[in-house]
């Protein structure tokens, strides 16, 4: 044990220290910090700099003390007050608790330590409940910042950090691969506590309690803007090193802070790629045990916002998880809270169930880091009460859910991905088709008005709409995501645009599967295929055209009795093919709907929704009853919940987002 330890308070109040000579004096302040253990040395320098503590003494300068050891600040100490060195000395040690230093360094001054003073301190460092709590927890406040001190003194830790993107992984301690490992996933809105349940969950595998006076926060303490989250999309907090404390396992907990904020649908899809990373990459993660949907016990109904969030997040996962989703509950009282509960059943989300068919849930209050008085320690210890038995109960079962393995949820957020990434391509196809069909109406119209006078004079034009192909650029890149387009040279269409942010190169994109490309016109092979910031965009140029110029154009690549009709025959023809083409396009977007129907827990998700209208005009163009019919049931599944995200969703494209950039 380090000799920077309590003395004992039982010393009898020797002379006050002003009588010594500076020297003496300079000593002794001297013995009495290096009695500091580092981070109280830490404490010390900070508290000479508040006024608000120091009261009625002028503090020391931030830029004096950042960088001064134990001599140096005491250098500043005699300096900046003097005769008054002693007095302050022992304001800031009192604040700090550490009243057996404030009798060691007045004992020093004037009186002897007798045998029977020294035998007193020896027992009290046994005794002493502070040093108790400062030995237990000695390695952690090594590695944390104080943040205050009070009751209980607040910490920060400072975890290992790596930032990967717009995802960020916080590592406390080193994994042991012998152990086993829990993951759970946060969801909800910004405000319902999800950060201080995460230090709630962190305080408890350490063994934190509520006499310690204690608490440590891994989540980095943020102001944040009360409608936009100012953190990362997807925060990974890994928790090792304090198995067999509290818990029989260590935790990985996942945050999404960015899902539902003020950015966009299209931010939304940006959140859903990065969860995709994170459960398809080696080093990620690939398997849950719990999906917590966080919500304040007050909660009497879900917001369009809050239900779109839960619904959103709900709908990428497989149907193997619905009975690893429960409800996580907040700024709780202890009592059952029966509006929150019913709110839950009303938005109709999928989760798991009790013996009384309720959604699984547990109770947590949020008053941890409240400073403690007299009149306030009671309700507060209650508090504690109420998260320790939420935590207890929580984490049995986690002890008791087996893991969910996550390769049915990447099969169904890569089918989403394609989903979307189908019905953006099969959008630009049909408007291209659109604008051909408006080019070959305006040339039958003019060979129809002008078709003699054409014949007579080889030289006559007319003009025309012509359709092509252009690329342009977009904005995009970055170090570790790319944020790109996938595009198919050969059939010059856009492949996976927007929402492309993984892939460097086309093979690795969610798109692409066995060597070939799921979404272009000939399913061509990955090898015809660029990831580059630019894409296709169909335009058209008024142009004139002489009589021979429109045969050549509707007479290439068509077959040799084909050529002997007429142009205007040639010019039905194409209409007839680009027509059953336009009628044909939908096939591939409703496979990939019925396709997430198997796997998926919540087909009836709002990214699914969304390209249903869509879906159900195409294929009543095309006369598939059977399909129109299939669609418009599920549409009639639409429960309250669905619609309240619908709402929350459209209210956003309101605001001024592009359709096409808000499918999932």
């Amino acid at each position: 044990m380090s000799s920077r330890r309590k003395r004992s308070d039982s010393m009898e109040h020797p002379p006050e220290f002003s009588d010594q000579p500076p020297e003496v004096v300079k000593e002794e302040l001297l013995k009495t910090l290096e009695e500091l253990e580092d981070e109280e040395f830490d404490q010390f320098k900070w508290i000479l700099q508040k006024p608000e503590i120091l009261e009625g003494f002028s503090v020391i300068p931030k830029r004096r003390l950042d960088k001064a050891n134990r001599q140096e600040t005491v250098d500043q100490v005699v300096q900046n007050y003097n005769q008054q060195s002693v007095e302050v000395m022992k304001k800031v040690l009192k604040k700090m608790n550490r009243n057996d230093l404030v009798k060691f360094l007045s004992c020093n001054t004037g009186a002897q330590v007798s045998p029977q003073q020294t035998t007193s301190h020896q027992t009290s460092l046994q005794s002493d409940p502070q040093n108790r709590i400062r030995n237990k927890f000695k390695d952690i406040i090594s590695k944390s910042s104080l943040i205050s001190l009070g009751s209980p003194a607040l910490y920060q830790l400072r975890p290992k950090k790596e930032e990967i993107g717009t995802l960020t992984r916080m590592t406390v301690g080193e994994r042991n691969v012998m152990k086993i490992n829990k993951t759970i996933l946060l969801v909800g809105e910004t405000g319902t506590g999800k950060s201080t349940l995460v230090n709630a969950l962190f305080n408890y595998s350490m063994g934190v309690k509520f006499e310690d006076d204690i608490w440590f926060q891994i989540v980095e303490d943020e102001k944040r803007r009360q409608y936009e989250s100012q953190t990362p999309d997807v925060i990974v907090y890994e928790i090792f090193g304090f198995e067999d404390q509290t818990l029989p396992y260590s935790l990985t907990i996942i945050d999404t802070p960015g899902y539902g904020d003020t950015r966009g649908i299209e931010h939304d899809v940006i959140i859903s790629q990065r969860l995709l990373d994170l459960f398809s990459s080696d080093d990620g993660v690939h398997e849950m045990n719990a999906v917590g949907l966080v919500m304040k016990a007050t909660d009497n109904r879900l917001s369009d916002r809050q239900t779109y969030i839960f619904n959103s997040v709900v709908s990428l996962f497989g149907k193997n998880l619905e009975k690893n989703i429960i409800a996580l509950i907040t700024h709780s009282d202890g009592v059952t809270p029966e509006d929150a509960l019913k709110a839950l059943e009303a938005a109709k989300i999928k989760c798991a169930r009790n013996e009384k068919n309720q959604p699984v849930h547990f109770l947590f209050d949020n008053c941890q880091t409240k400073q403690r008085t007299e009149e306030t320690d009671m309700v507060l210890k209650n508090a504690w009460k109420v998260t320790g038995r939420g935590m207890s109960q929580f984490t049995d079962f986690l002890e008791k859910s087996g893991p969910q393995k996550l390769m049915k949820t990447v099969e169904v957020l890569n089918s989403r991905i394609r989903l979307t990434a189908c019905i953006n391509n099969l959008q630009d196809r049909i408007k291209l088709i659109e604008l051909r069909q408006t080019e070959i109406t305006q040339t039958q119209e003019a060979l129809k008005k002008h078709e003699e006078e054409m014949k007579k004079n080889e030289e006559f034009t007319v003009e025309v709409d012509v359709v092509y192909k252009d690329k342009e650029p977009i904005s995009g890149g970055g170090w570790l995501f790319y944020e790109g387009a996938v595009t198919c040279k050969v059939c010059e269409e856009n492949c996976h645009y927007p929402g492309c942010t993984k892939a460097w190169y086309p093979e690795h994109c969610e798109v692409i599967k066995g060597g070939h490309c799921t979404v272009c016109t000939r399913k061509c092979p990955v090898s015809d295929h660029v990831k580059e910031q630019k894409i296709y965009v169909n335009k058209t140029r008024r142009v004139k055209m002489t009589f021979n110029e429109m045969k050549e154009k509707y007479e290439k690549n068509k077959a040799e009795c084909e050529k002997k009709s007429s142009l205007l025959e040639n010019l039905e023809k194409e209409m007839k093919d680009l027509t059953a083409e336009k009628t044909q396009l939908p096939e591939e977007s409703y496979q990939h709907v019925v396709s997430l129907e198997q796997i998926a827990l919540n087909v009836d998700s709002v990214s699914t929704h969304v390209h249903l209208d869509f879906l159900i005009e195409k294929m009543k163009e095309k006369g598939d009853t059977e399909k129109v019919q299939k669609l418009e049931e599920m549409k009639r599944r639409q429960d309250e919940g669905t619609r309240a995200g619908l709402r929350y969703m459209f209210g956003k494209l309101a605001a001024g987002k592009p359709v096409k950039e808000t499918v999932k």
